[in-house]
């Protein structure tokens, strides 16, 4: 069988990585095999502890959208300090050797092996007589596709930024946890989803979205931040299904898709202040989305 290896980081999976997977899909062809290689933990938790960025999507996210844009199963490298000592000859012994690939695909920026010192160039340099090597350029969207641009966009409360990079709607998956139950309260219950420290989240503030769960997806009022009010301490998703009652969240993996931002995040003075701007709120994300599709 013919089998073809993509390669990358592949965090968040945006349109550049997708790009790499239909390569890898065309010169695989209908009978081809794609296997999608990718590396946990981000290489910078281990090399610079200090610069690791805030990944766009957890692994299991990750392994799900590598299959969805063409791969046929994905390997997961750990990436360890022993890893980052390879040879560029060495890895290619030990970890794309064993998959017995007939091609490669990376991307122009990938770069592996001791100091991150050889590239697609030097691996195909290096292969020759094992399996062929396809580089493909960056791609653009008037600046370069990037994880880190994706990032700076969800920074800046930009996700319709971040989603033409990504070819889709950001997506923010977690478990849905048991929050203070204040939104049930106020008339808005919501399913509040935690934010750790490296995980990428458009910054504070109020968004339009939905709440999307494995099989159904609801318009919703999207809170960022750590609730100024009530002087909340931790930062969470906040996602009210919007003319849903009833439903039984906790517990569940869901997920929250970001399409616009419709304010900043502020403190009221009192709750019935909150109420009506809450209110506000929700018919502007109602008109918002009424005419916004699901999926790009």
């Amino acid at each position: 069988m013919n089998t073809v290896v993509a390669v990358g980081n592949f965090d968040g999976v945006h349109r550049g990585h997708q790009a790499i997977l239909a390569a890898a899909r065309r010169l695989a062809g209908s009978s081809g095999h794609v296997t999608a290689v990718t590396f946990w933990p981000h290489p910078l938790t281990v090399l610079a502890p200090d610069r690791a960025p805030a990944l766009l999507c957890d692994l299991d996210e990750r392994k799900r959208l590598l299959r969805q844009y063409g791969a046929d199963d994905v390997h997961v490298v750990d990436f360890t300090a022993e890893l980052a000592g390879l040879s560029p000859n060495q890895f290619i012994q030990r970890i794309l050797r064993p998959i017995h690939p007939q091609a490669v695909v990376v991307g122009s920026n990938f770069h592996f092996g001791v100091g991150a010192s050889a590239d697609g160039e030097r691996m195909r340099a290096l292969a020759e007589g094992l399996f062929d090597v396809t580089v493909l350029p960056l791609l653009s969207d008037g600046g370069t596709v990037s994880s880190s641009r994706i990032r700076q966009a969800l920074v800046d409360g930009e996700p319709a930024r971040a989603a033409k990079m990504l070819g889709r709607w950001f997506r923010y998956i977690g478990v849905v946890v048991t929050g203070d139950r204040r939104g049930r309260t106020l008339g808005f219950p919501t399913a509040n989803i935690e934010v750790p420290a490296l995980r990428a989240c458009p910054a504070d503030g109020v968004y339009a979205g939905f709440l999307v769960s494995d099989t159904q997806r609801w318009a919703a009022a999207i809170s960022v931040g750590d609730n100024p009010t009530f002087d909340g301490a931790d930062r969470r998703v906040e996602a009210y299904a919007i003319d849903q009652v009833g439903l039984q969240l906790y517990g569940q993996r869901m997920g929250v898709d970001f399409v616009a931002k419709v304010r900043e995040q502020r403190r009221f003075d009192s709750r019935e202040d909150l109420i009506e701007q809450m209110t506000a709120d929700v018919r502007t994300v109602s008109a918002l989305v009424a005419d916004t599709e699901p999926d790009l």
